[in-house]
């Protein structure tokens, strides 16, 4: 999977400004960004609509999915907490019927989530799976750790997120594994689909909402 990382800096502008401390300013966030993509997983694309203030207080955030290609997580934020939003891959989601026996609630029936995701996917429209990134232990932030069969995770590894402070697994619906931390499943947050290439999160329906068909 190929990773892409992007880094603005801005500089006052002013009269007198060195060129040359300009260029190793220049050099040295390129150097980052190159380090970045190393450490980077997988691909994210992050959204900022609306403006983070009204985030903050509870409005909805809308999401642009139109870029977000299969396998990608794009990120964003409402009600000062990280929405996770996936686009699975017909490979994603066939593996998530194979470890139900590995779960703590294989069914969601002890999970938050919409009356509308409680099902085999968790959401509304099986390609697109949204989730708060806050790990249901303590509050960490799970790593996303997509690919099958990690080295560090087992072979038996189906994708999906784990928290490097105490260890809670997650897979590819946000369902937590037997022997984690945490009791619960990721959190689903209400949400709706304005249109196939646009979901709005802190939402039940949206005028003229339409789900993505599923992949």
């Amino acid at each position: 999977m190929s990773d892409s990382v992007s880094q603005v800096v801005s500089e006052e502008a002013g009269e007198g400004v060195d060129s040359s401390r300009r260029t190793l300013l220049l050099g040295a966030t390129v150097a980052l960004g190159a380090t970045g993509v190393v450490f980077t997983a997988i691909p994210f694309i992050e959204s900022w609509l609306p403006s983070e203030s009204a985030r903050a207080l509870g409005a909805p955030t809308e999401i642009d999915l139109s870029k977000l290609e299969p396998g990608q997580m794009v990120v964003s934020v409402w009600r000062r907490q990280p929405i996770l939003v996936v686009r699975r891959t017909p490979q994603m989601l066939s593996l998530l019927a194979n470890h139900d026996g590995r779960l703590k609630d294989p069914s969601s029936s002890d999970s938050t989530q919409p009356a509308y995701c409680k099902n085999a996917t968790r959401a509304r429209s099986g390609e697109f799976f949204v989730v708060i990134g806050v790990c249901t232990h303590l509050g960490c932030l799970p790593k996303p750790r997509f690919d099958a069969g990690d080295a560090q995770l087992g072979t038996d590894w189906p994708g999906g997120w784990a928290c490097p402070c105490h260890g809670s697994r997650f897979d590819l619906a946000g369902r937590v594994f037997d022997g984690s931390p945490a009791s619960v499943n990721l959190v689903v947050p209400p949400y709706a689909f304005r249109n196939p290439q646009h979901v709005v999160i802190g939402v039940d329906s949206a005028a003229g909402s339409a789900a993505p068909a599923s992949g």
